[in-house]
């Protein structure tokens, strides 16, 4: 039997929620204006600028899922408190399998990926070469039919699991609600192992093959980790959003805001491992058909930016984490939580830029497409968070946020 719900706390999301929303929904027709502009002016940069900002969004959704996954096998009241916040992130996906057309056209109309176009409109001739030399891939893996179906494949697995987990969680929000502790395990263990698959073959797809002349193993993962890390950074912003209103303030304590902040801790360091292993391994081999990925982002200025993201990323953010009361404080973690993500930016477009321009190059359109996308994202997100209470009151876990002694911050956390 599910745990009794409590009479004396509303669990309705605040106005401000649909607030935020409707202005978010303002900002994405304002810059979706330009980015149409862009598309017809400069195409092949809004594609790129496209690619960046669809990937820097898809991540906080993926991620949501993920992290809600792992919350379901492990429990805990850190995951308990932004449950709603993960699955609203997480039930965006069908906007983004929208929101992915876009990318079809690119490929439809063979731009920014090379195996799409002639030989001769191959600007690299690394890339050229390989593609000459190995056509057999063109055909058996890198085309049109099969880059459709593969996406197909992808968002029809992400919108099945977030379909599953939504709607148990629904069936929580009722009196007399069924406990559904072991379907959520059910489904979140296989699903955690589907998203790994899913997203490394998505990152080969949809980023890697921006270069089909390089290769790595453990690309996916790094895609994958700093997802996960976008993901609990974006909770920690919107529980601090809510902090200033009920029910979260009565909700949330310094014991779930420092699990959060331990998490994005972890994820740091292994998005810190993941890539400094992927570098190590390249450059070690020293293999002529995988230094490239590492010859470009080290000259015309690229450099440069592969050390910020060295020193902001991850050494200063992993010094600033080990400070306790640092992670117990919502008002000054979320300060780090929005530099992690304007961070991921950043990595995204280290990682993706350089396949288009030897110098370090910024673009109208990789700012003004990713805000675009990220202003339809955004009021679709507070849509879907102000729809459902911001926890599940009869689910058997909800006591661990809903108990008395849980509940509000010391006015100086």
């Amino acid at each position: 039997m599910g745990a009794p719900a409590p009479q004396i706390l509303d669990l309705t999301a605040p106005p401000v929620v649909h607030k935020i929303g409707q202005r978010s929904l303002i900002v994405g027709v304002v810059f979706a204006i330009g980015a149409v502009a862009l598309a017809f002016t400069r195409p092949d940069e809004f594609f790129r600028g496209y690619l960046l900002g669809f990937m820097c969004w898809l991540g906080v959704a993926l991620g949501s899922m993920a992290i809600l996954m792992i919350r379901h096998l492990t429990g805990g009241g850190w995951g308990m408190v932004i449950r709603r916040i993960l699955g609203a992130g997480m039930r965006t996906l069908p906007l983004l399998a929208i929101l992915f057309i876009p990318m079809i056209i690119a490929v439809w109309q063979g731009r920014i990926y090379p195996w799409v176009m002639s030989p001769d409109q191959v600007r690299d001739p690394h890339i050229r070469e390989h593609l000459e030399k190995h056509s057999f891939i063109k055909g058996a893996y890198l085309n049109f039919h099969g880059f459709l179906i593969r996406a197909i494949i992808y968002f029809a697995i992400w919108n099945l699991l977030s379909f599953l987990l939504s709607h148990w969680s629904k069936q929580t929000d009722r009196a007399g609600a069924p406990d559904n502790t072991q379907k959520f395990k059910a489904v979140a263990g296989p699903g955690l192992i589907l998203y790994g698959f899913t997203i490394t073959f998505a990152a080969i797809d949809w980023v890697m093959s921006l270069d089909p002349s390089w290769i790595s193993t453990i690309f996916g993962l790094v895609i994958l980790i700093g997802e996960v890390l976008s993901a609990m950074c974006f909770a920690v912003v919107v529980e601090r959003i809510l902090f200033n209103y009920r029910p979260m303030s009565e909700m949330l304590k310094p014991d779930f805001v420092h699990d959060h902040g331990k998490w994005m801790l972890t994820f740091i360091m292994v998005w810190a491992y993941f890539s400094f292993s992927q570098w190590l391994i390249i450059w070690a081999g020293n293999l002529p058909t995988e230094i490239t990925f590492y010859l470009k982002r080290l000259n015309g200025g690229w450099g440069s930016v592969g050390l910020f993201l060295a020193l902001f990323h991850f050494a200063i953010p992993f010094a600033i984490l080990l400070s306790r009361p640092f992670k117990r404080n919502i008002r000054k973690l979320v300060w780090l939580a929005v530099w992690l993500m304007l961070m991921r930016y950043v990595d995204l477009f280290w990682i993706i830029e350089p396949n288009f321009s030897r110098t370090l190059t910024i673009t109208v359109a990789d700012i003004v497409v990713p805000i675009a996308i990220g202003g339809f994202w955004l009021a679709y997100f507070f849509h879907n968070l102000g729809s459902l209470p911001l926890l599940p009151a009869y689910d058997p876990s909800a006591g661990e946020v809903l108990a008395p002694h849980h509940r509000g911050l010391p006015e100086n956390a």
